[in-house]
């Protein structure tokens, strides 16, 4: 469940770095709001709020650092992966049970990459 709030913490942060300091479209044909300096805010920010939360995880400062920054890195990838279904689909949005957020898979889009990669990472290195 970790790597749930890590990607999304995320997708927060690079939503509001974006709008704060966005200026520079990272994708512009598949994601045209996601920018280059909301996602490095967002990566930034949350691999160091992942960091310093590591006294709740069995891992080390760097290494709860680390999984963070690999976290949120595969998140942003699975939200562009998910976008890049819905854009050649025509589908605007996965559902609308949740009103201007796109549905319930828009949630969790980033887990698509973010969940196996923190799976893989922890039973290679930890088991």
């Amino acid at each position: 469940m970790t790597q749930y709030y890590d990607s999304a913490i995320s997708d927060v942060l690079q939503y509001v770095f974006g709008k704060l300091l966005g200026k520079r479209p990272i994708v512009p044909k598949l994601s045209p709001n996601k920018t280059v300096e909301g996602f490095i805010g967002g990566i930034f920010v949350s691999a160091l709020l992942g960091m310093s939360l590591f006294w709740v995880t069995p891992f080390s400062p760097w290494e709860a650092g680390l999984m963070s920054l690999a976290i949120t890195l595969m998140g942003f990838m699975g939200g562009l992966c998910m976008s890049a279904i819905k854009r050649d689909s025509g589908v605007k949005d996965f559902g609308g049970i949740i009103a201007g957020h796109g549905g319930m898979l828009d949630r969790i889009d980033s887990l698509c990459f973010a969940a196996p990669i923190f799976f893989h990472l922890t039973r290679y290195f930890y088991t």
